[in-house]
């Protein structure tokens, strides 16, 4: 992925960066995406993607590291909030299998993991398929990718 961190700003209701994710967001509690909200989009900014990873998950699948939480596109560049469990835009795979948004649940005694949620601002509005995996989207999006930056959370399993 293009690295194009940028100035947008990404924050949630639900908690701070690098702070804890309320339960109700995880995978031992309701299981609901956090509302995000962002600011400072880049100019010629016309649709939006939101990705939520882990990297701390001790998983490679097909060359790649960590957990696919959420794989969210197809959101249009006039808004710059989602709310809690949207029903906004169009769900890719998690890495669980299933499409839509899977709330962290590492592995018990495995200490802090640090979840990511990316905010990827495009020059254009996608019309993607449902059922994209980070990869598939990310070589969608990439050629079209004006910034993007990330709130990240925290999250420890007793």
């Amino acid at each position: 992925m293009a690295f194009a961190l940028s100035s947008m700003h990404v924050t949630s209701s639900a908690f701070l960066n690098h702070q804890s994710i309320p339960t109700k967001h995880t995978g031992e509690g309701e299981d609901v995406s956090p509302a995000l909200t962002w600011e400072g989009v880049p100019k010629g900014t016309k649709g939006f993607a939101v990705i939520c990873h882990d990297p701390d998950a001790p998983l490679v699948k097909e060359g790649s590291y960590g957990f696919v939480h959420w794989v969210l596109y197809n959101l249009p560049g006039d808004i710059q909030e989602l709310a809690e469990k949207t029903p906004l835009g169009t769900t890719g795979v998690n890495d669980k299998g299933s499409n839509g948004y899977c709330g962290p649940m590492p592995p018990e005694g495995h200490g802090n993991h640090l979840y990511y949620f990316w905010v990827l601002a495009l020059d254009h509005q996608t019309s993607l398929p449902e059922g994209l995996t980070l990869q598939e989207l990310l070589n969608e999006v990439e050629p079209h990718l004006l910034g993007m930056n990330r709130l990240v959370g925290i999250y420890q399993r007793g």
